[in-house]
């Protein structure tokens, strides 16, 4: 299973940027799916999550200014950035649960997977 973001970039203060993450490979199931990020020098920190019933939850420093989203069929997770502040530059990246089969009796594990990683830059 991998996760692939895109969509990052440069720019400028006030400015919207919007990511994406496309999940790939075989599951059974993606459960939540979510945006962190880590600015240098800094630890990664929570952004957004969405459940796949659409039930969402925001960091406070975003809420109001980012909206989560997902797209079940295209097994897409969105994460619309609108006022971006200088303080939001880092790296975003995509996280999902994803359930997945692992014998022929259907057992399951839970997995928790990553992207690679999309660099978001707010100039001043």
């Amino acid at each position: 299973v991998q996760l692939v973001e895109s969509g990052g970039g440069l720019v400028q203060a006030g400015g919207s940027l919007m990511l994406s993450c496309a999940a790939s490979g075989s599951w059974s199931r993606i459960d939540v799916m979510g945006w962190y990020r880590q600015a240098p020098g800094k630890q990664r920190e929570l952004v957004a999550t969405i459940t796949s019933g659409g039930s969402t939850h925001y960091v406070d420093s975003v809420r109001g200014r980012f909206t989560i989203s997902r797209d079940n069929a295209k097994n897409t997770v969105y994460l619309q950035m609108s006022g971006l502040k200088p303080e939001d530059a880092a790296v975003y990246y995509c996280n999902a649960g994803i359930t997945v089969i692992v014998n022929v009796e259907g057992a399951q594990r839970s997995l928790e997977v990553w992207g690679q990683g999309t660099p978001v830059t707010v100039s001043s």
